[in-house]
């Protein structure tokens, strides 16, 4: 997001910070974001995300901290932390208050551990007793901006596009629900297709343009507990955001980035026939059988809960690999499975997106953006001159509106 790599589990600082320590944090380490030039820009900004607003993509968007676990004071405290250091609910509400739309999970995070939240009535985590929601709606009324807290789809629906000009969104105490699990009712949730369409009609209301950041992060969670089937209908979800942007914006003033910030341990195998089931057993047409005698999936992960490492490997002939709540299965037996280091790809639509290409370095998406858009360290680029061979005329680049989704997930490529 900052166009610059920094250290581990830490987000908003150069590498001069180091993770878990506060007394390392200064104003002076800290990197201004792509969000951050867009706002200094007078641009829109937006955030959106199936995770916690305070989970690490998109606090890497707003926050500054050594440690992107302090989602919340409690966790700091718990953490032995001491000095000025602030958690990133907190810092979302109190430093971040321009950001326009903001939805996603994560509630408990924003209120005290003497307040229920309304949909389970369970108690905030907070330990400050400071009720981050309603801080957020006074400082916007003080500011004389209309504005909207929701936290169903009754609210959501509510809001008006056209007249509402700030969006803070929590629709779950914790992580939004798998799209499988999602409840549809009034008092249930949005899509993250549904939540990129709001997104983007506030946003495209201000006429400099804006920067939204779309996260499938419930992708990952998926992967992590080694459900095939799951990540891959989360994936499909993620896949109606991005159409939904594509239709509702102009690919010629809109760069569109789709990219992961890392893969998962998990993969394809076996020689099957063609049109054999992706989430099916193994339907060999050219194989030596298994040496257990045994069938197996397609799809399965290099570690993971799914191993028996006493029992042995399960025989699946009789088992629903389909279903989304089947584990898959791995081959070292950890509690949950974790990422991987391949490379990812990056696509990328409309103006310079042929600057997407190739290996890149993770920190050279973000000068991408700031490019297209004439903000941050290419702020005067606006004013570059191209010369075109048809007719040596000069024209003016202005690119207006920047769209980064992100998924954790490892995309399979067949060539």
């Amino acid at each position: 997001m900052g166009g610059v790599k920094t250290n581990v589990k830490v987000l908003g600082y150069t590498e001069d910070v180091k993770t878990d320590n506060c007394s390392t944090e200064s104003i002076t380490k800290r990197v201004y974001t792509i969000l951050d030039h867009f706002q200094n820009a007078g641009r829109g900004t937006g955030i959106v995300t199936t995770a916690r607003l305070t989970h690490a993509t998109p606090a890497a968007a707003y926050a500054h901290t050594s440690q992107r676990n302090w989602e919340n004071d409690k966790d700091m405290i718990k953490a032995g932390v001491t000095g000025d250091c602030t958690d990133i609910a907190y810092q979302l509400v109190n430093d971040n208050y321009d950001i326009q739309v903001a939805m996603g999970g994560g509630r408990r995070n924003f209120l005290p551990n003497t307040t229920f939240e309304p949909e389970y009535g369970r108690l905030g985590k907070r330990q400050d007793g400071i009720d981050l929601i309603e801080r957020w709606k006074e400082m916007q009324s003080a500011r004389n901006r209309s504005h909207q807290y929701v936290w169903n789809n009754q609210q959501f629906d509510s809001i008006n596009p056209k007249t509402t000009d700030y969006v803070l969104g929590l629709f779950e105490n914790s992580h939004m629900q798998y799209e499988v699990d999602r409840n549809r009712s009034l008092n249930g949730e949005p899509s993250i297709s549904e939540m990129t369409g709001k997104a983007i009609n506030i946003l495209k209301r201000n006429t400099n343009g804006f920067f939204l950041m779309v996260e499938g992060g419930r992708i990952d969670h998926a992967h992590h507990d080694t459900k095939g089937a799951l990540a891959l209908e989360e994936t499909l979800a993620f896949e109606e955001a991005i159409l939904t942007a594509l239709e509702m914006t102009d690919k010629r003033e809109t760069l569109i980035i789709v990219t992961a910030d890392h893969s998962h341990v998990f993969t394809i195998g076996g020689y099957n026939n063609r049109g054999n089931d992706i989430l099916g057993l193994v339907d060999p047409f050219d194989a030596e059988p298994t040496l257990d005698g045994m069938p197996y999936t397609t799809l399965s992960y290099g570690n993971g809960p799914g191993t028996n490492f006493t029992a042995g490997r399960q025989n699946l002939s009789d088992i629903d690999t389909k279903s989304f709540d089947y584990v898959q299965q791995s081959a070292v037996p950890l509690k949950y499975e974790t990422h991987s280091g391949e490379d990812v790809p990056i696509f990328a639509s409309g103006p310079v997106s042929y600057l997407i290409h190739g290996v890149q370095e993770q920190h050279y998406v973000a000068h991408v953006m700031q490019y297209a858009a004439c903000v941050g360290d290419y702020a005067n680029d606006c004013d570059r001159q191209i010369e075109t061979v048809q007719t040596c005329a000069a024209f003016h680049i202005s690119y207006k509106n920047s769209i980064l989704f992100i998924s954790f997930l490892i995309f399979l490529v067949v060539s």
